[in-house]
């Protein structure tokens, strides 16, 4: 997971995305859920620095993570969902 949030600091997404699979698919229930909503915000900001919107990926990161204390699993996502809100214009 360090790895992960290290590639993410470093504009890394798409690695960091990859990354994150390794751990989803172990996942189950709404542990599963919250990895779902920040491969989707890796996703998100990836398609973002290919010059596409990411808006799409960024709205299915939001559900996904709706409603999930911050941090999680040791990981404060909050702050990486307003700079996606941020980075992607919204």
């Amino acid at each position: 997971m360090q790895e992960a949030l290290e590639l993410w600091r470093e504009g890394h997404y798409f690695e960091a995305h990859e990354a994150l699979e390794a751990f989803w698919r172990r996942a189950e229930g709404e542990e599963r859920r919250f990895l779902q909503g920040l491969i989707l915000l890796a996703a998100a900001l990836h398609q973002q620095g290919l010059g596409k919107s990411g808006l799409r990926n960024l709205r299915k990161a939001e559900a996904r993570l709706e409603g999930l204390p911050s941090p999680y699993l040791g990981v404060d996502w909050k702050p990486l969902l307003l700079e996606a809100r941020r980075r992607l214009g919204e």
